[in-house]
């Protein structure tokens, strides 16, 4: 909920109060509902608001602390946030309003950086000590919140998007080539701290940043889930499991209805979404605000999963909401899906998640997702090849899933200047699967997948798409004690019944089983996919613009070959490379980068 900025200087300046606000105003559509700056010695402070919680003004940050001589600016929701004010109560601290945000504050003064602890939620926050100079930034657990940073000789630059820190100009927009090497490997994946931007970096999830008013800086890692089994689990069977499962999903779907306005679901139809919707229903959940989005068949696929979630929204009774994008409005969208990426993003979801985005703000400000239950609980079809492999091959086995293409395809991909000199992407790998706290193959590969696939791939993809639109899309499968709970879950039950097995025996207690036990589906956009006509002359003017010629990132012939035949080349995992390949340029040309 929300969208922050700001700027520390360490060269006994003042910050650029200007570059703050054009910062802030770049965040504008994550924060409609208000605006403020706060400066002090050497730090700015700037944010838009989306009101959730605690409507009144009284809410409105940046948020200031007279007692702990303390600033702050908030993006996201600390769910406990009742419970953690009633203890800090206890502790002596008195509160001016019923924000999360002043929790937030509170919990600073109170527990210093182990406040993230206290914390069940997702949650962007920098607070600046006023006495001491210090900045503390802090990511949640999972990555859910972004935060970018610009450093630059003499200062320190922040914000909620890559785009708003480009707004304040002074950016080292040159190419990285370490994450533009990833982006080709990994499905546009590009890990923390990169981005594609050399000039921007971004803090990775559970991490807490301290700051000093020198410009050095020290990182805690505060949490991170074992993937090993516990004794005190080894009495288990799978119905026990199956019921834990579904109490832990139970919990954190009842979190996540925190709020001072209506939630609704994004309800695709399939298992992930339709258990949310079932869970609240459970709960007492009356008409509750359902939406789900289609598109026009293209090369023979089908594009809406409506069957589905008519069921779905039939057997509990929702408020439900379908909306079918015929082809020609895919094409008039992408730009705005682009200008709203933070990074390049290639799957084709991403806009249909846009234009869902547009039409549900309409109706509600927050909305819960399905996203994360395949990479926490097994669900992709490549899972069962990683789990066959040894622990000690568990970084080849991944590179032969999961990887879009090989260090030696991208050299007949890119021109020398844009290539590394040694596979960074396949490094990175083996350097994470060498980490101890992974009991099996699959355990190393969904650990990788929890702490940088999904936060830099569909997290990254629903923040965007739906606070381009002021609307905060809350993710129970990502709540850090189901993931805790899945991580130590025997691979074994994971695997089951084609993946997620765990996940379809609890789903099968709330459930109809057509929806269980319907085949795996995903979020089609059949006019990206196969290059239909609007969205290829948007791929063939971004490729031959002057820009694309002087950056000179692919070699010629090999761009050649793909516009030759734009539906014909396939990435490893199935992608469009037609669509990896502009995307890039797209995405640059649109946000200003020559």
């Amino acid at each position: 909920m929300c969208g922050l900025s700001g700027e520390i200087r360490f060269d006994g300046g003042r910050p650029d109060l200007a570059a703050v606000e054009r910062m802030t105003d770049r965040l504008a559509p994550r924060g409609p509902d208000g605006r403020g700056l706060w400066s002090q010695n050497a730090v700015a402070l700037g944010h838009r608001r989306l009101k959730i919680i605690d409507l009144s003004e009284c809410g409105a940050q940046p948020m200031t602390d007279p007692a702990g001589r303390i600033a702050g600016v908030f993006n996201g929701c600390v769910y406990n946030y009742k419970e953690l004010r009633e203890e800090l109560r206890g502790l002596g601290h008195r509160f001016f309003s019923g924000s999360d945000t002043e929790v937030v504050l509170k919990a600073y003064q109170q527990w210093g950086t182990s406040c993230v602890d206290h914390f069940y939620g997702m949650f962007a926050f920098v607070i600046a000590e006023q006495d001491t100079g210090r900045l503390v930034l802090a990511r949640d657990r999972l990555g859910i919140k972004p935060l970018y940073l610009a450093r630059a000789p003499g200062r320190l630059r922040f914000a909620s998007s890559l785009p708003a820190l480009l707004a304040g100009g002074g950016v080292d927009t040159s190419l990285d080539p370490v994450a533009l090497h990833q982006y080709l490997s990994w499905h546009a994946t590009v890990a923390a701290p990169h981005t594609v931007l050399a000039g921007v970096r971004k803090l990775p999830a559970a991490t807490v940043r301290v700051v000093e008013p020198d410009g050095s800086h020290r990182d805690i890692r505060y949490w991170q889930p074992s993937y090993t089994r516990r004794p005190e689990d080894a009495g288990m069977d799978a119905d026990d499991w199956r019921d834990a499962v579904l109490d832990a999903l139970r919990t954190a779907v009842r979190r996540r209805m925190v709020a001072d306005v209506p939630v609704g679901v994004l309800l695709s139809g399939g298992l992930d979404s339709s258990l949310i919707v079932a869970l609240l229903a459970d709960e007492g959940q009356r008409d509750l605000a359902t939406f789900s989005v289609g598109f026009e068949s293209e090369g023979g696929e089908e594009g809406d999963e409506f069957p589905y979630s008519d069921l779905v929204a039939r057997r509990f009774g929702t408020d439900h909401h379908q909306l079918m994008v015929p082809s020609d409005r895919v094409s008039t969208a992408l730009d705005a899906a682009i200008e709203a990426m933070s990074e390049p993003m290639v799957s084709h979801d991403v806009v249909a998640f846009h234009l869902l985005a547009e039409q549900v703000a309409k109706e509600v400000k927050v909305v819960q997702s399905g996203q994360g239950a395949d990479e926490v609980f097994a669900g992709y079809h490549w899972y069962p090849d990683i789990a066959a492999a040894p622990r000690e091959r568990a970084a080849e086995a991944y590179a032969e899933t999961y990887f879009d293409r090989s260090h030696a395809d991208l050299t007949g991909m890119l021109q020398p200047h844009a290539l590394p000199d040694h596979d960074v992407s396949d490094r990175f790998v083996q350097e994470h699967m060498a980490r101890p706290g992974a009991e099996t193959a699959l355990d190393a590969a969904l650990r990788l997948d929890a702490e940088v696939m999904l936060v830099d791939d569909p997290v990254k993809r629903v923040d965007n798409m739906t606070m381009d639109w002021g609307l905060e899309a809350r993710v129970p499968f990502l709540d850090h004690e189901l993931v805790e709970l899945a991580a130590v879950c025997p691979p074994k039950l994971k695997l089951a019944d084609g993946g997620k097995g765990v996940l379809k025996a609890a789903g099968r207690r709330v459930l109809p089983a057509e929806v269980v036990d319907r085949p795996k589906g995903y979020f089609p956009v059949p006019a990206v996919k196969h290059m239909a006509g609007p969205v290829l002359g948007r791929v063939r003017e971004a490729l031959s613009a002057p820009e694309a010629r002087s950056r000179g990132i692919f070699r010629d012939a090999y761009v050649a070959r793909l516009l030759a035949a734009p539906d014909e080349h396939r990435a490893r995992r199935g992608a469009n490379e037609l669509w990896q390949v502009a995307l890039l340029e797209i995405w640059l040309q649109t946000h200003g980068i020559r």
